[in-house]
């Protein structure tokens, strides 16, 4: 056996007697697999308000009433990270954003390998310890005003539980639906997209109940939604099980491999898998995806609001704007904000289903191809004026952002099975924990040297739109460029028993699968849906209210 995939110690404290143990998480014979999305989206939904966190950074600039300007406007970012005594700049706590989507990716790498074998309950129980508790640390650092303490809360902490949080569900879903992975993980992204939609609103209300004498009450909204998040999470963890090993829907067969070589019914160790030409062609799908559809989200409320101006209330370019005609355009461009999140998130579960259907591979070169045409076009509509195809264009591309982290989790396992694709998932992530600080980056640096140059405000964004394109024609071509593993990276019989012992799964459970997992849907089923449902339809709701702005 190779020595590689022998590797590796066995994960601790999995015992018989462990109600987080991965062996006391397999499904029996009364369990239904419509249960576990619930689960995954109770997870997804509180770790996805890291797309809401910029409700906080304002909030967060104004806590110093008494702060000096004159002195305080000489601190530097690492002065700040200790200073008491002057507010912290939004640049600076911006950055808070880029460490916990780095840290997503670096977590998720690193651990993604011992949550294949301790389970996603465990997996997401410590999510959640990691992300509630790393907010109420954050709440901590900013009531006694240091900056490094919310970094180490919210961004290095929380950013772990982002990363456990983000890979528990994605290969327990996929392992319950084999006969439709796209959806079964859509269901769950899905869930990271909206999450902004639910938490945003709820830290809006919170900061405003708790000010007090002008001072925003960021440090009580932390604690209170850190406490919120763990207990959530928490339920969804202990909602998770596992199918036995060999489990699979009734009356359904794995197709052929003759039918689709792009899709294997073997496995491929995460050893080999990320040394593969594949891993790392599907690396650079994931981040130039990311990086382009992040340079849009990044800039989507100035963009608009620069191209556009009066435009959007049907005066002149050349008329100078009243403070109350401002308040309405930042208005408008917020309602902008509220419908791409949206599309953000639908387009997760809509373009994973669709990729049950089309392929993976069909399904990115949609992205790419129809991305590099709508890129390009945004220009011109600017230009024309005509905003509601500029909006309608910003939209399609969301949606097809958040479908590309949706779909990518089935697509590796059509390529590498099913046995480890979570683990491999977690590796592939890195791509976004680049993407989520080179994107920003780029994007700034772009527009900020357009400006020095003397390009008119609503044309500084030209540029940086054909450079996102060309980062989608580099995606295009590595996804072209895909082809099926080759058998010398797929397990061994004898390697995948080994793995599959490292689950502690006994052959008395494995033998009874096909016994498993047939009971009703019922009252639990029920409550399980609404309690996920029903905080999203608000938020989806609430992100309508704000898009009628629009028009």
């Amino acid at each position: 056996m190779d020595d590689a995939v022998r590797g590796g110690a066995e994960p601790s404290g999995r015992g018989a007697g462990s109600v987080l143990a991965r062996e006391n998480t397999i499904a029996g014979p009364r369990f239904n697999r419509w249960l576990v999305p619930p689960a995954a989206l109770a997870i997804h939904l509180c770790i996805g308000m890291a797309y809401g966190f910029s409700v906080f950074w304002l909030p967060m600039s104004k806590l110093v009433t008494e702060a000096d300007p004159a002195l305080c406007a000489q601190l530097g970012f690492f002065d700040q990270l200790f200073s008491t005594g002057c507010n912290w700049t939004v640049p600076a706590v911006t950055h808070i954003f880029e460490t916990f989507i780095a840290m997503l990716g670096i977590s998720a790498a690193i651990w993604g390998a011992w949550l294949e074998h301790a389970g996603p309950r465990k997996a997401g129980f410590i999510a959640a310890l990691c992300w509630g508790g790393g907010l109420l640390l954050a709440g901590i650092g900013v009531s006694i005003h240091q900056l490094w303490l919310v970094f180490l809360g919210a961004g290095v902490l929380g950013g772990i539980g982002q990363g456990l949080g983000y890979i528990t569900p994605v290969s327990t879903l996929i392992k319950w639906f084999p006969d439709r992975r796209g959806l079964a993980t859509g269901f769950a992204i899905m869930g990271y997209g909206g999450g902004a939609l639910i938490g945003a609103p709820i830290a809006v209300a919170l900061i405003g109940k708790f000010t007090t004498n002008g001072v925003p009450g960021v440090a009580s909204t932390l604690m209170v939604m850190g406490v919120l998040y763990l207990v959530v999470m928490t339920a969804g963890a202990f909602g998770f099980r596992v199918p036995p090993s060999g489990w699979r829907p009734l009356g359904w067969t794995p197709p052929a491999e003759s039918a689709n070589k792009l899709i294997t019914n073997r496995h491929v160790h995460l050893n080999r898998a990320w040394k593969t030409p594949q891993f790392w062609l599907l690396w650079m799908v994931l981040c130039m995806n990311v990086t382009a559809g992040i340079g849009v989200l990044a800039m989507a409320s100035p963009m608009f609001q620069d191209v556009f101006g009066g435009k959007l209330l049907g005066l002149d370019a050349s008329v100078t704007l009243t403070t109350e005609q401002k308040a309405a355009i930042a208005a408008s461009a917020a309602g902008l904000v509220g419908l791409i999140s949206l599309f953000n998130s639908l387009g997760r579960i809509f373009w994973a289903s669709m990729s049950d259907f089309m392929g993976r591979k069909v399904t990115y070169f949609v992205f790419f191809a129809l991305g590099i045409l709508l890129y390009c076009t945004l220009p011109s509509l600017g230009h024309a004026g005509h905003a509601a195809l500029f909006v309608a264009a910003v939209c399609v591309i969301l949606s097809m952002y958040g479908g590309g982290f949706a779909t990518v989790p089935a697509y590796l396992s059509d390529l590498f099975g099913t046995q480890m694709v979570g683990a491999i998932h977690g590796r592939l992530l890195t791509a976004w924990s680049v993407a989520g600080v080179a994107g920003p980056f780029l994007i700034a640096a772009v527009r900020q040297a357009q400006l020095d140059a003397g390009v008119a405000k609503n044309l500084v964004y030209d540029r940086t739109l054909y450079i996102l394109a060309g980062l989608l024609v580099i995606g295009l071509i590595c996804n072209l460029l895909v082809r099926p593993v080759n058998e010398s990276a797929l397990m061994t019989e004898a390697e995948l028993a080994h793995e599959k012992s490292l689950q502690r799964e006994t052959a008395e459970v494995s033998a009874r699968a096909q016994d498993a997992a047939r009971g009703g849907f019922g009252v639990v089923g029920l409550l399980a849906w609404a309690a996920v449902g029903i905080p999203f339809l608000i938020g989806v709701w609430i992100a309508i209210g704000k898009a009628a702005a629009l028009f």
